[in-house]
């Protein structure tokens, strides 16, 4: 950091510099506070207690080209330690052979039914549809190239009877493909980050998003808020936000394991990223000042974080170009920036980083026993992919902006990396 400087300049290093570490703080308190108070005493995942009832759920598993994943999605789902449960398959315009394993599914799953679209119409229609089809008031989705824990479906619909306005819960996703270096930075991303927002945002307030990939829904409340919109980019996000808008309580249940497969590629890994920035503005635009209201106060903290790592995306990049500028043209000194390189304030943000990842493979020992191997490998995430969120922040404000309400969203067909 150049001190000689002026304030401003000054202000934009401090901001970078410190929001990071601010933000680090406030997700191990949260973090930790969740973990003492409903983790560490409690049930281990694979001994959930029992219920005092166990009402009919319908699972639903909205599906596109998933021929090679199909299979063990459904027969894990079949192998659920829960009683009484249907499995909804919704095969939304498959080109691949997913149609014909799904019917040939059936006859050895009895619990299963499909239901076959003839186009293409994306996640949320398939997801609306699979609703329709359903018995139950309760409604657990999940992708269909996850693996569900036998005892997922338990952990999550224990919140929905105990919870009358209990509108959601959003479940633990493991990443199952673990051969690569981007890979097993995930496995830590996913704890270190992911996990330990979701407990922080829990402790101090709300959840910016469920996770997609396996979440329980009260059919009531996705009725209340009028059910999954097919012109966002993430329909996760959409509907968390709208849930809670409407007054409707999201939990975080860790003990409900799901394991998923995650790019392993720049390339994949990147439009995955993108879509999920792009994501967050089509939630920020569109509901963004209906969280200004005193009455929904307790979705403040979501929105400052997001609105703030937005900003920090931008400082960031404007600091990058100012030092790249300033070996090409000479700048007045106001704008000069010296070095990039990490000097006593990378060590700073490496010893803080690092400590949360320490506080949170801790936390998750009690759902995976051998996490510590995986410390190593996560070193390496703040230079990937800090500058891969930051990247896909600057790059879907505008996008999104131009392109906004544009088209419905669609299937694509992501990269999931190897599967070993």
């Amino acid at each position: 950091m150049d001190l000689a400087a002026l304030p401003w300049t000054r202000w934009l290093f401090n901001f970078a510099f410190f929001y990071p570490i601010v933000m680090s703080v406030l997700w191990m308190t949260g973090g930790l506070y969740y973990y003492l108070r409903r983790e560490r005493k409690g049930p281990r995942p694979d001994a959930p207690p029992p219920l005092r009832r166990a009402p009919f759920v319908s699972i639903l598993v909205p599906c596109h080209n998933e021929e090679a994943h199909i299979v063990a999605t459904i027969t894990a789902l079949s192998a659920q330690a829960y009683p009484d449960y249907e499995i909804v398959a919704i095969d939304d315009g498959s080109g691949d052979r997913t149609c014909e394993l799904l019917d040939a599914l059936v006859a050895d799953h009895p619990r299963l039914r499909v239901v076959h679209l003839a186009q293409n119409q994306g996640k949320a229609n398939a997801l609306r549809i699979g609703t329709l089809a359903a018995r139950s008031d309760l409604l657990v989705c999940i992708d269909a190239d996850a693996t569900l824990d036998p005892h997922a479906v338990r952990w999550m619909v224990g919140h929905l009877i105990d919870g009358p306005r209990v509108g959601a819960v959003t479940g633990n996703p493991r990443i199952r493909n673990r051969t690569t270096l981007m890979g097993r930075m995930q496995i830590g991303e996913f704890s270190a980050i992911i996990g330990l927002i979701k407990r922080a945002q829990r402790t101090y307030g709300r959840l910016f998003t469920v996770s997609g990939v396996i979440c329980a829904f009260r059919r009531t409340a996705l009725h209340d808020v009028g059910y999954w919109s097919d012109r966002m980019v993430t329909e996760d996000i959409d509907i968390s936000w709208r849930l809670q808008l409407a007054g409707w309580d999201i939990r975080y249940e860790p003990n409900a394991l799901c394991w998923i497969l995650m790019p392993e590629t720049l390339r994949g890994l990147w439009s995955q990223r993108l879509r999920w920035a792009c994501g967050g503005v089509e939630v920020l635009l569109s509901h963004g000042r209906s969280v200004l209201g005193w009455k929904k106060r307790r979705m403040w903290g979501v929105l400052a974080e997001y609105l703030l790592s937005l900003v920090w995306a931008y400082v960031m990049l404007a600091i990058i170009v100012l030092w790249a500028l300033g070996h090409f043209v000479p700048l007045p000194p106001a704008l000069h920036v010296e070095t990039i390189l990490p000097r006593w304030h990378g060590m700073v943000l490496a010893f803080v980083c690092m400590l949360q990842f320490a506080t949170s493979l801790m936390i998750e020992r009690r759902y995976e026993a051998r996490m510590a191997r995986h410390f190593y490998w996560v070193i390496w995430y703040p230079i990937a992919f800090w500058m891969l969120g930051m990247l896909t922040a600057v790059v879907a404000f505008p996008r999104t902006l131009l392109r906004r309400g544009a088209r419905r969203a669609q299937w694509t067909s992501p990269d999931r990396g190897a599967t070993a």
